[in-house]
């Protein structure tokens, strides 16, 4: 019985190990590459963000007020000091989230991280950084404002 024991907790460990530190590459964009160039860049401090993975899914964030042109931006990239980063498109606009109002001319995102990706920064003794809104930031890349109103220039 106690070798039984001992196999599924060894068993339940080894789960926990993999999933916690197993890669994930997902995004739609190269991000270190994007953040690398020389591509002219608008980056933005996140306003709020929770970090409490302990309550399940969805619940590590951080919400950014973001001018209205960024709308129509092909990706942005989700930076966290420690953590790394992730591009990914713009997607679920909003103009209140959390107690946070946009601001005119502007409208909010949430972005979630991966709860997984936070319980390793914790277990890292990384929560004071993850918990920090100055470590998020999101980065487009620079959009001429002739553009987005339909006035291209030569």
């Amino acid at each position: 019985m106690r070798r039984q024991i001992a196999y599924v907790l060894i068993l339940l460990f080894s789960l926990i190990i993999v999933t916690l530190w197993w890669p994930i590459n997902d995004a739609d964009c190269n991000a270190k590459a994007f953040l690398a160039s020389k591509t002219p860049k608008f980056s933005i401090p996140a306003s709020q963000i929770v970090v409490q993975p302990w309550r399940g899914e969805h619940q590590v964030y951080g919400i950014f007020m973001v001018p209205n042109e960024y709308k129509r931006s092909p990706f942005f990239v989700l930076s966290v000091k420690g953590i790394g980063s992730h591009c990914s498109r713009p997607f679920g606009y909003n103009q209140n989230y959390d107690d946070v109002v946009a601001k005119p001319g502007t409208h909010l995102i949430r972005y979630y991280m991966r709860s997984r990706i936070a319980l390793r920064g914790i277990l890292q003794g990384l929560y004071l950084q993850i918990n920090n809104p100055q470590n998020w930031t999101l980065t487009y890349p620079l959009i001429n404002l002739n553009q987005v109103s339909g006035n291209f220039t030569m």
